[in-house]
């Protein structure tokens, strides 16, 4: 296999084969392929973002949250940044993770391939978005399959931060699923569009896609245009939906009401905290 039909110019193999995209003898497997296909297309997402701040000055920032592996942080600066030093364009990437091993071993990669404006903290959210360790200012936010509410973390670290865009592709999200669930009882009677989530598969769906819709319209309220669309083939992933926000400040005149109504008719009112909050 020639791997310069699959792997773009420039490209560090060895970053790849510590990702285990390539495997130790420079090969691609079917498995593989997959997986840098999805990584070459959430930088196709990512790339005019990056160019739409670099178009007004010659630094950025980016935070990844929740960045496990820091795959995607590492994939954005080795495709983008490192190919601008030279052109004196000052980027950092910062990756956010809770789970200290994962930040000690990205640290230790990005030292070993010479990544030098890439900085790895362990961080809870709340510490994040008051750590002198990060800037007042961060251009971009990500948070690529942060489980469950940590996508929400992400969104409140970015709001407060005033990114200017924001990136995400949530995953397993079951708070709110749960908490249909639990006042199911009490929905029936207030309103017939209980049904919706009467059976458990229904509910498990229908809790994902809400907390989505929750998530957009809590974006518009703060002045964010969105726009919802898939990653990848859902033959890839079922994970597979992807936000991206950018903020006009222009808030959107009915998303907050929305938002209320919504969470008061689905009986979620116990969610306000989490989808309305003020930065």
């Amino acid at each position: 296999m020639n791997l310069s039909t699959e792997i773009k110019p420039h490209q560090s193999i060895e970053l790849l084969k510590e990702l285990h995209i390539l495997t130790r003898d420079e090969k691609l497997n079917q498995d593989s392929r997959r997986k840098l296909k999805q990584v070459y297309h959430l930088f196709h997402f990512i790339e005019p973002l990056l160019n739409a701040v670099l178009s007004n000055r010659n630094d950025l920032t980016l935070a990844d949250h929740g960045a496990g592996k820091s795959y995607l942080g590492f994939i954005i600066y080795d495709l983008f940044l490192k190919l601008r030093q030279t052109e004196h364009v000052c980027g950092h990437i910062y990756g956010i993770e809770t789970r200290e091993t994962l930040v000690s071993k990205s640290q230790k990669l990005a030292a070993k391939l010479g990544f030098a404006h890439m900085t790895f903290l362990n961080l809870s959210v709340e510490e994040s978005i008051h750590s002198p360790l990060l800037p007042e200012r961060i251009d971009i936010v990500t948070a690529l399959h942060a489980c469950d509410t940590a996508t929400d973390d992400a969104i409140k670290f970015a709001l407060h931060k005033h990114a200017q865009y924001i990136v995400l592709v949530p995953c397993c999200q079951a708070e709110v699923a749960a908490m249909l669930n639990k006042n199911k009882n009490q929905s029936f009677g207030k309103t017939p569009l209980s049904e919706i989530w009467r059976h458990p598969i229904h509910t498990r769906e229908f809790g994902s896609h809400l907390t989505n819709v929750l998530r957009c319209l809590q974006l518009e309220a703060h002045g964010y245009q969105v726009t919802v669309t898939e990653l990848v083939g859902w033959e890839h992933s079922m994970k597979n939906e992807l936000i991206i926000a950018s903020r006009k400040d222009t808030p959107r005149k009915n998303a907050q009401e929305r938002l209320r109504e919504i969470l008061r008719e689905l009986n979620l009112e116990e969610l306000r905290e989490r989808f309305i909050y003020t930065a």
